[in-house]
């Protein structure tokens, strides 16, 4: 990733604007920067409906005096562009990204303002590498999408064991597996966005294991590197593992961390690196039942979105846009990710990546706003490092530090 000698640019207003403030993980990403936002911190929330976003920061209770509103429609691009061009970051949590991001990206882009989300729309960032990833690597602007649930824990556990091995034992990495147990439920954004991008790419689109890779580094065998559809036992989890629905995304973002780092000369990930991540059902004969009726389950599941009637059920028995889980069920929700990783010569190291609250709600607005508070404090704006990159090529030891600090457990 080369770098850049960049040009002077007046002082902005804001450090960082959370757009979209007004939806569900947006009213927590608020909450979260009355409590852990330093005091010297210039912040501000962006969104359709500026009295919609008075009303958030009161709730939140926000001092009102301190912190902006920024009216921006997200298809409004004048407006986008005076939003992207007041702030140093701007966080995003407005989806579904396809129909909601693209401008706001193509404004932060345009001025030279860095960009964090918690997509999980492979489809629509490898539209955004194709269109940005050129210009944001030559400006030094960091798009960084992929910073939630999907996909740090994921990226950020293999960066972390990696260069460990690295470390401890002078070779690079050729595999690392994960493994996930998680206790959570679903907001309709999310699940609004997934239901977009099976509409406007299919199911065929997601089958790509190397979507996201660079143009030249997929290698011969990606066939070796398909997602995990069967039940298997596991010996070294000792337990009895089946496919996670949120594999098909976050093995995607790894396997472009790998290539992106291998290409500027980081020897941690080896030739031919493979990566796959798994549900862990447990031990015993019930897992081993549970571990059948989950991959089941993600086959009918997958028939069931791919045609418009299914998509159509699944809208209506789930959470509107805007709502989700509860509170209480937020707070006694989980997440678990143990690694493991191997050398070429056979080295092995174990991780975990773990936290309390909700993965997708509560963890996920951890993540992204530790993600854009790294952008705005942690990055000097000659480090020019840019690109539509991932959290591990975009922050890697800043995000690791900073969610460390913030309780999540990430440990070798």
């Amino acid at each position: 990733m080369p770098r850049r000698a960049p040009a002077p640019s007046p002082r902005r207003s804001f450090d960082v604007v959370l757009y979209g403030a007004t939806g569900f993980v947006g009213r927590q990403t608020v909450a979260y920067f009355v409590q852990h936002a330093p005091p010297r911190l210039r912040w501000a929330v962006g969104g359709r409906h500026a009295g919609r976003l008075r009303s958030v920061l009161q709730q939140a209770g926000a001092d009102l005096a301190r912190v902006g509103v920024i009216e921006a429609e997200s298809q409004d691009p004048h407006a986008l562009h005076a939003l992207a061009a007041q702030t140093r970051v701007v966080l995003s949590t407005a989806g579904p990204f396809a129909l909601h991001g693209s401008g706001l990206v193509a404004a932060c882009v345009d001025a030279q303002t860095h960009y964090c989300d918690i997509t999980g729309e492979t489809p629509w960032v490898k539209q955004l590498i194709d269109r940005h990833h050129a210009q944001a690597e030559r400006q030094g602007t960091r798009i960084v999408p992929f910073c939630g649930f999907d996909s740090v824990p994921s990226d950020l556990g293999a960066w972390m064991l990696t260069r460990e091995m690295l470390l401890r034992h002078g070779q690079p990495c050729v595999d690392v597996k994960a493994c996930f147990s998680l206790r959570g439920g679903f907001n309709g954004g999310t699940v609004a966005s997934a239901l977009n991008a099976m509409e406007q790419h299919g199911h065929k689109a997601f089958g790509d294991p190397f979507m996201l890779n660079p143009p030249g580094s997929a290698p011969a065998d990606a066939a070796a590197h398909a997602d995990v559809h069967a039940p298997r036992h596991d010996a070294d989890f000792d337990a009895w593992v089946g496919p996670f629905f949120m594999a098909p995304v976050n093995t995607r973002v790894v396997r472009r961390s790998a290539a992106l780092l291998s290409a500027a000369g980081d020897r941690a990930y080896g030739a031919g690196f493979h990566y796959q991540e798994s549900l862990r059902l447990g031990r015993g004969p019930l897992a081993a039942l549970a571990a059948a009726g989950v991959s089941v389950g993600g086959g009918l599941g997958q028939g069931l979105m791919a045609f418009a009637p299914g998509r159509r059920l699944v809208k209506a028995l789930a959470p509107a846009p805007g709502a989700g889980p509860s509170e209480r069920a937020m707070n006694q929700g989980h997440f678990r990710c143990e690694l493991f990783a191997r050398s070429a010569a056979g080295h092995t190291l174990r991780g975990r990546v773990a936290d309390r609250g909700d993965p997708g709600n509560r963890a996920t607005t951890k993540m992204v706003c530790e993600a854009a508070l790294a952008l705005a404090l942690d990055i000097e704006d000659d480090e020019g490092e840019g690109g539509v990159l991932t959290p591990a090529t975009a922050l890697g030891e800043r995000l690791l530090r900073r969610l460390r600090a913030a309780g999540m457990t990430l440990q070798v």
